[in-house]
């Protein structure tokens, strides 16, 4: 564990330094253009039936991970054969890729730069880019609200959760995480397309992530006093607000944001055109406001380091 922990922790400067290499085409994306292709043949092969439709998802979300992890451990098994620095570095540049917590933090402030800059309607655009709720009615504080909400969920799914399986398994572990995370995000849906199609994908990703969520929750509670929020009122949020949601994981981070802004997030939201009423989580205090952006990508990278020296500090005790 300690050498797997040693890649993640050079992938991890690699990232707060860097960001995503905007200039290579992302494993992620590959990842999903595989869902895409395989989501056509399944539907093909099963009927348009409940069970038929069940089956399809069962196969489609095995397939992706088995080749989405399959394949990154058939090419260091071939690095290392090669050389171990060849297979070391290869490992260090896909944990790189994997994290995101500059591209995170990179992403939200376009819109906090726009709101800055009183442009709403860049703001609107910019916010569509990391949430999957319609944007174009959005005020700006509703428009904050949204960035500080992805802030918020994205620390546990897209920084450490990665962490965690990066230091139990490499990149090969990693990149079985990051495909039923992409699963999740692209046919994990209450809909009529996705039902039962996605219902597998949708399942193991709430396994995959019930630690890491509350993991998360806590370290955000943890990290607040040192990046100038207010860790009691995180604390009391989160065990009062973390179960607020539909999913079992997505309430855990936001929960803690929330408390430690002094601000109300979640709530009611339109996608594709349709309302969908949902709980609030924390108390308003004060209406949300732009600079809470730049106060939750603090509990962001806080929280990224945090949970760094905690790995660090396992894999040595180990």
């Amino acid at each position: 564990m300690r050498q797997t922990v040693l890649i993640l922790i050079l992938g991890l400067l690699l990232d707060l330094i860097f960001g995503d290499p905007y200039w290579l085409y992302h494993p992620i994306r590959l990842i999903g253009l595989l869902i895409s292709k395989l989501e056509a043949v399944f539907r093909k092969l099963f009927p348009r039936t409940e069970k038929g439709e069940l089956a399809a998802g069962v196969c489609l979300g095995l397939s992706v991970t088995v080749i989405s992890a399959g394949v990154p451990l058939l090419v260091l098994l071939l690095a290392a054969r090669i050389h171990p620095g060849l297979a070391f570095g290869l490992g260090v540049f896909w944990d790189y890729q994997l994290l995101a917590v500059k591209s995170l933090k990179s992403e939200s402030m376009k819109v906090y730069a726009a709101l800055q800059e009183g442009d709403l309607e860049k703001a609107r655009q910019a916010v569509s880019m990391i949430v999957g709720r319609d944007t174009l009615e959005l005020t700006e504080e509703e428009v904050a609200k949204a960035a500080v909400e992805t802030v918020a969920e994205n620390t546990s799914d897209g920084v450490i959760a990665p962490m965690i399986f990066l230091a139990l398994g490499g990149p090969v572990l990693g990149f079985f995480y990051k495909a039923v995370n992409t699963l999740d995000s692209m046919v994990g849906y209450k809909n009529e397309a996705y039902l039962y199609l996605g219902r597998f994908s949708a399942r193991l990703d709430d396994v995959l992530n019930f630690i890491p969520a509350r993991l998360s929750g806590v370290l955000f509670v943890l990290v607040s006093p040192f990046v100038r929020l207010d860790g009691k009122g995180a604390w009391r949020i989160y065990r009062r607000d973390r179960k607020n949601h539909a999913s079992p994981n997505s309430a855990h981070t936001e929960a803690a944001a929330a408390g430690a802004l002094g601000v109300r997030l979640a709530g009611n939201a339109c996608y594709f055109g349709k309302l969908y009423e949902k709980p609030t989580i924390g108390d308003p205090l004060r209406p949300v406001e732009p600079e809470d952006i730049r106060r939750v990508n603090r509990l962001l990278y806080g929280t990224a380091v945090l949970a760094a020296v905690i790995l660090v500090g396992f894999a040595l005790a180990l």
